[in-house]
């Protein structure tokens, strides 16, 4: 199992924090984004984790991990980012944001999942996104889940929480079984054409889910209640600085020696 966390963009919403080092190093109760991150992956058996950098990747160097570059960090989104690191899709591997921490109940919640491809929802995610701005349909995105438990939509703008069982957070595990069927997938996409409004090399990760789903792989929800965060702009940041310390997200002193930098 191989860990890939990308860590390439500018974090451009949360300037000036992101002014001298990138999003993932941003601390958040006086940690990096990055060790909380870190710290579940290794209580829950991942040691083997790799980091696409852009912006600021030198920052990244104490932390002796494996590193991809996205040299066009700039210009590009997620997707672009994840392929990057195509080298290591030989194993299983965890596809991470880098402005996310997780409780490890959420990560062991995903790595319990047999699927060939599963991705984590947040099924409490009403409450998060209320905290965080006044309209969270301006924000959300569909998904949803048939009987067996498979996604059939995700990534869409929507006017109706009828359209919403949950939502993504960043979280996702893919068995190599089916690695060299998506690479065969993306590889053989219009690189012209409009992918929910972006161009192929600014495609979101959602978006590429929903046309893997659409072309008949089956993509199995991993549900959670809370137990995450994203951290993406300075309104984001100053409303979690403020949680009491003893928030389960936060609980990183007993696993701080995990820790390798």
């Amino acid at each position: 199992m191989k860990a890939i966390i990308l860590a390439a963009g500018t974090g451009s919403r949360l300037r000036p924090m992101t002014d001298d080092r990138p999003k993932c190093l941003v601390p958040l109760k006086g940690t990096p984004l990055l060790e909380y991150q870190l710290s579940s992956l290794r209580e829950c058996g991942v040691d083997n984790i790799f980091l696409v950098t852009g912006y600021k990747s030198d920052a990244l160097a104490a932390y002796n991990l494996p590193r991809y570059q996205n040299p066009r960090f700039e210009s590009t989104n997620m997707v672009h980012s994840l392929f990057c690191a195509e080298k290591e899709f030989d194993d299983d591997i965890l596809i991470c944001y880098g402005d996310i921490i997780y409780e490890p109940r959420v990560l062991q919640a995903l790595l319990a999942s047999k699927a060939d491809f599963s991705v984590v929802i947040d099924r409490g995610w009403r409450e998060l996104w209320q905290d965080r701005m006044d309209d969270p349909l301006s924000d959300a995105e569909s998904l949803k889940v048939n009987a067996q438990g498979q996604i059939t939509d995700i990534g869409r703008k929507v006017t109706s929480y009828s359209e919403i069982e949950g939502q993504y957070i960043g979280l996702v595990k893919v068995s190599r079984n089916c690695l060299a069927q998506i690479q065969e997938f993306y590889r053989g996409l219009d690189r012209a054409d409009k992918y929910d409004g972006k161009d192929f090399d600014n495609m979101f990760m959602t978006t590429l889910i929903r046309k893997l789903i659409e072309h008949g792989m089956p993509i199995t929800a991993v549900f959670v209640e809370h137990g995450w965060v994203e951290v993406d702009t300075t309104d984001d940041w100053r409303r979690y600085e403020s949680w009491e310390t003893n928030n389960p997200l936060f609980n990183f002193e007993s696993r701080q020696a995990t820790i390798q930098h």
